[in-house]
Protein backbone atom coordinates (compact mmCIF):
# COMPACT_ATOMS: atom_id res chain seq x y z
CA UNK A 1 0.00 0.00 0.00
CA UNK A 2 1.39 3.33 -1.12
CA UNK A 3 2.06 6.09 1.39
CA UNK A 4 0.05 9.32 1.01
CA UNK A 5 1.66 12.68 1.29
CA UNK A 6 -0.47 15.28 3.09
CA UNK A 7 0.14 19.02 2.50
CA UNK A 8 1.46 21.10 5.35
CA UNK A 9 -1.18 22.80 7.39
CA UNK A 10 -1.72 26.48 6.68
CA UNK A 11 -0.69 28.75 9.51
CA UNK A 12 -3.60 30.33 11.35
CA UNK A 13 -4.51 33.78 10.12
CA UNK A 14 -4.69 35.21 13.62
CA UNK A 15 -1.17 34.27 14.53
CA UNK A 16 1.12 37.05 15.74
CA UNK A 17 3.75 37.88 13.13
CA UNK A 18 7.27 37.61 14.32
CA UNK A 19 9.38 40.75 14.35
CA UNK A 20 11.88 40.95 11.62
CA UNK A 21 15.20 42.72 11.99
CA UNK A 22 15.34 46.03 10.12
CA UNK A 23 17.56 46.22 7.12
CA UNK A 24 21.07 47.51 7.65
CA UNK A 25 21.77 50.37 7.76
CA UNK A 26 18.66 51.41 9.72
CA UNK A 27 16.85 54.63 8.94
CA UNK A 28 16.15 57.47 11.47
CA UNK A 29 12.48 56.54 11.53
CA UNK A 30 13.41 53.04 12.55
CA UNK A 31 15.94 54.14 15.16
CA UNK A 32 13.64 56.82 16.66
CA UNK A 33 10.20 55.32 16.35
CA UNK A 34 7.05 57.15 17.34
CA UNK A 35 6.46 54.65 20.07
CA UNK A 36 9.32 56.15 22.12
CA UNK A 37 7.95 58.25 25.00
CA UNK A 38 8.37 62.04 24.51
CA UNK A 39 10.56 64.01 26.91
CA UNK A 40 8.65 66.08 29.42
CA UNK A 41 10.42 68.83 31.38
CA UNK A 42 10.33 68.40 35.08
CA UNK A 43 8.30 71.10 36.88
CA UNK A 44 10.76 71.46 39.74
CA UNK A 45 13.19 73.44 37.51
CA UNK A 46 10.58 76.16 36.99
CA UNK A 47 9.89 76.28 40.69
CA UNK A 48 13.58 76.80 41.40
CA UNK A 49 13.86 79.65 38.85
CA UNK A 50 10.77 81.34 40.26
CA UNK A 51 12.08 81.09 43.80
CA UNK A 52 15.40 82.60 42.70
CA UNK A 53 13.61 85.54 41.01
CA UNK A 54 11.51 86.14 44.12
CA UNK A 55 14.58 86.10 46.36
CA UNK A 56 16.39 88.56 44.05
CA UNK A 57 13.40 90.92 44.09
CA UNK A 58 13.22 90.74 47.87
CA UNK A 59 16.94 91.53 48.17
CA UNK A 60 16.61 94.52 45.80
CA UNK A 61 13.63 95.87 47.77
CA UNK A 62 15.54 95.38 51.02
CA UNK A 63 18.59 97.27 49.68
CA UNK A 64 16.42 100.16 48.45
CA UNK A 65 14.62 100.42 51.78
CA UNK A 66 17.95 100.30 53.61
CA UNK A 67 19.29 103.16 51.50
CA UNK A 68 16.16 105.20 52.17
CA UNK A 69 16.49 104.64 55.89
CA UNK A 70 20.17 105.65 55.82
CA UNK A 71 19.33 108.78 53.79
CA UNK A 72 16.56 109.68 56.24
CA UNK A 73 18.91 109.27 59.20
CA UNK A 74 21.58 111.34 57.48
CA UNK A 75 19.03 114.05 56.63
CA UNK A 76 17.77 114.16 60.22
CA UNK A 77 21.33 114.47 61.59
CA UNK A 78 22.15 117.15 59.01
CA UNK A 79 19.03 119.15 59.92
CA UNK A 80 19.75 118.96 63.64
CA UNK A 81 23.37 120.07 63.21
CA UNK A 82 23.00 122.79 60.56
CA UNK A 83 19.34 123.87 60.62
CA UNK A 84 19.26 124.64 56.86
CA UNK A 85 16.85 127.27 55.50
CA UNK A 86 16.00 128.22 51.95
CA UNK A 87 17.35 131.52 50.64
CA UNK A 88 14.84 134.34 50.30
CA UNK A 89 14.32 136.82 47.47
CA UNK A 90 12.44 140.11 47.37
CA UNK A 91 11.85 142.72 44.67
CA UNK A 92 13.42 145.92 45.95
CA UNK A 93 12.75 148.18 42.96
CA UNK A 94 11.39 147.90 39.43
CA UNK A 95 11.33 150.74 36.91
CA UNK A 96 9.64 150.57 33.52
CA UNK A 97 11.70 152.47 30.96
CA UNK A 98 9.90 151.54 27.73
CA UNK A 99 6.74 149.64 26.77
CA UNK A 100 5.58 150.04 23.17
CA UNK A 101 3.52 147.95 20.74
CA UNK A 102 4.00 148.67 17.04
CA UNK A 103 1.41 148.35 14.29
CA UNK A 104 2.98 145.01 13.33
CA UNK A 105 2.17 143.62 16.80
CA UNK A 106 5.80 143.77 17.91
CA UNK A 107 6.69 144.53 21.52
CA UNK A 108 9.59 146.65 22.74
CA UNK A 109 10.15 146.93 26.50
CA UNK A 110 12.85 147.76 29.03
CA UNK A 111 12.93 147.31 32.82
CA UNK A 112 15.50 148.14 35.50
CA UNK A 113 15.29 145.50 38.22
CA UNK A 114 16.69 145.35 41.75
CA UNK A 115 16.34 142.09 43.72
CA UNK A 116 17.58 141.46 47.26
CA UNK A 117 18.76 137.90 47.99
CA UNK A 118 19.27 136.80 51.60
CA UNK A 119 21.06 133.74 52.95
CA UNK A 120 19.81 133.11 56.51
CA UNK A 121 22.15 130.14 57.15
CA UNK A 122 25.21 130.37 59.37
CA UNK A 123 27.04 127.34 57.93
CA UNK A 124 25.84 127.12 54.31
CA UNK A 125 27.20 128.86 51.22
CA UNK A 126 25.21 128.98 47.97
CA UNK A 127 26.82 128.99 44.51
CA UNK A 128 24.34 130.27 41.92
CA UNK A 129 24.44 129.74 38.17
CA UNK A 130 23.29 132.63 35.94
CA UNK A 131 19.63 133.41 36.73
CA UNK A 132 17.12 133.60 33.86
CA UNK A 133 14.52 136.34 34.55
CA UNK A 134 11.14 136.66 32.83
CA UNK A 135 8.54 139.40 33.46
CA UNK A 136 4.89 138.73 32.63
CA UNK A 137 1.74 140.79 32.46
CA UNK A 138 -0.91 138.16 33.08
CA UNK A 139 0.19 135.45 30.63
CA UNK A 140 2.05 137.75 28.21
CA UNK A 141 5.85 137.57 28.37
CA UNK A 142 6.90 141.23 28.14
CA UNK A 143 10.64 141.06 28.97
CA UNK A 144 13.50 138.59 29.49
CA UNK A 145 17.03 138.87 30.84
CA UNK A 146 19.83 137.24 32.81
CA UNK A 147 21.38 138.00 36.20
CA UNK A 148 25.06 136.93 36.35
CA UNK A 149 26.21 134.04 38.54
CA UNK A 150 27.26 134.87 42.10
CA UNK A 151 28.32 133.34 45.42
CA UNK A 152 26.00 133.79 48.37
CA UNK A 153 28.03 133.73 51.59
CA UNK A 154 26.96 132.80 55.11
CA UNK A 155 24.41 135.18 56.69
CA UNK A 156 24.80 137.40 53.65
CA UNK A 157 22.47 139.85 51.89
CA UNK A 158 23.23 140.55 48.21
CA UNK A 159 21.64 143.19 45.96
CA UNK A 160 21.19 141.94 42.39
CA UNK A 161 20.74 144.46 39.58
CA UNK A 162 19.80 143.69 35.98
CA UNK A 163 18.26 145.22 32.89
CA UNK A 164 15.39 143.10 31.55
CA UNK A 165 14.23 143.97 28.04
CA UNK A 166 12.56 142.77 24.87
CA UNK A 167 13.10 144.11 21.34
CA UNK A 168 10.82 143.39 18.38
CA UNK A 169 9.07 140.46 20.01
CA UNK A 170 6.11 139.18 17.97
CA UNK A 171 2.76 138.97 19.75
CA UNK A 172 -0.47 137.41 18.55
CA UNK A 173 -3.70 139.41 18.38
CA UNK A 174 -5.08 138.10 21.68
CA UNK A 175 -1.89 139.01 23.53
CA UNK A 176 -1.90 142.50 22.00
CA UNK A 177 -5.52 143.14 22.99
CA UNK A 178 -4.93 141.86 26.53
CA UNK A 179 -1.78 143.94 27.02
CA UNK A 180 -3.37 147.14 25.64
CA UNK A 181 -6.37 146.70 27.91
CA UNK A 182 -4.10 146.34 30.95
CA UNK A 183 -2.06 149.38 29.94
CA UNK A 184 -5.24 151.49 29.81
CA UNK A 185 -6.67 150.09 33.04
CA UNK A 186 -7.17 152.45 35.98
CA UNK A 187 -5.82 149.78 38.33
CA UNK A 188 -2.46 149.85 36.56
CA UNK A 189 -0.42 147.22 34.74
CA UNK A 190 -0.10 144.01 36.82
CA UNK A 191 3.28 142.28 36.62
CA UNK A 192 4.72 139.04 37.89
CA UNK A 193 8.24 137.70 37.74
CA UNK A 194 9.89 134.30 37.40
CA UNK A 195 13.52 133.44 38.12
CA UNK A 196 15.07 130.09 37.15
CA UNK A 197 18.56 128.93 38.10
CA UNK A 198 20.60 126.08 39.53
CA UNK A 199 22.44 126.26 42.83
CA UNK A 200 25.09 124.24 44.63
CA UNK A 201 25.40 124.24 48.42
CA UNK A 202 28.72 124.12 50.25
CA UNK A 203 28.70 122.71 53.77
CA UNK A 204 31.64 121.58 55.90
CA UNK A 205 34.01 121.85 52.93
CA UNK A 206 31.79 119.66 50.69
CA UNK A 207 29.63 120.74 47.75
CA UNK A 208 26.32 119.14 46.93
CA UNK A 209 25.17 118.41 43.36
CA UNK A 210 23.40 121.26 41.60
CA UNK A 211 19.71 121.67 42.33
CA UNK A 212 17.12 123.60 40.34
CA UNK A 213 15.45 126.62 41.95
CA UNK A 214 12.47 128.60 40.70
CA UNK A 215 11.43 131.90 42.30
CA UNK A 216 7.98 133.34 41.61
CA UNK A 217 7.16 136.94 42.55
CA UNK A 218 3.58 138.29 42.41
CA UNK A 219 1.86 141.48 43.48
CA UNK A 220 3.85 143.98 41.36
CA UNK A 221 1.90 146.79 39.68
CA UNK A 222 2.80 149.76 37.45
CA UNK A 223 0.30 152.56 38.06
CA UNK A 224 1.40 154.82 35.19
CA UNK A 225 3.16 154.37 31.87
CA UNK A 226 6.63 155.82 31.23
CA UNK A 227 7.15 159.04 29.35
CA UNK A 228 10.04 160.39 27.31
CA UNK A 229 11.28 162.35 30.33
CA UNK A 230 10.87 159.88 33.19
CA UNK A 231 10.42 156.13 33.67
CA UNK A 232 7.47 154.63 35.51
CA UNK A 233 8.16 153.24 38.96
CA UNK A 234 6.38 150.03 39.86
CA UNK A 235 4.80 149.47 43.26
CA UNK A 236 6.53 146.55 45.01
CA UNK A 237 5.14 146.95 48.53
CA UNK A 238 2.76 144.02 48.03
CA UNK A 239 5.24 141.87 46.12
CA UNK A 240 5.82 138.41 47.55
CA UNK A 241 8.38 135.89 46.29
CA UNK A 242 8.19 132.13 46.77
CA UNK A 243 11.20 129.83 46.37
CA UNK A 244 10.65 126.27 45.12
CA UNK A 245 13.18 123.48 44.63
CA UNK A 246 12.97 121.68 41.30
CA UNK A 247 14.19 118.08 41.41
CA UNK A 248 14.37 116.11 38.15
CA UNK A 249 13.41 112.45 38.33
CA UNK A 250 13.96 110.70 35.02
CA UNK A 251 11.90 112.81 32.58
CA UNK A 252 9.75 114.57 35.15
CA UNK A 253 10.57 117.69 37.09
CA UNK A 254 9.11 117.95 40.59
Amino acid sequence: MADRVYPAAKPPTDAVPTATNPPFPATKAQLYSNTRPAYRPQPHHRRRSRSRCCSCCLWIIFIILLQLVIAAIFGAVFYVLYRPHRPTFSVTALKLQTLNITTNNQLTSSFNLNITARNPNKKLVFFYNPIAVSIYSNDVDVADGVIPAFVHGKKNTTLLKAKISSSGKDLDSSEVSTLKAEMKSKNGLPLRMRLDTRVRVKVFGLKTPKMGIRVKCDGIRVNSLPTAKAPATASTSNAKCKVNLRVKIWKWTV
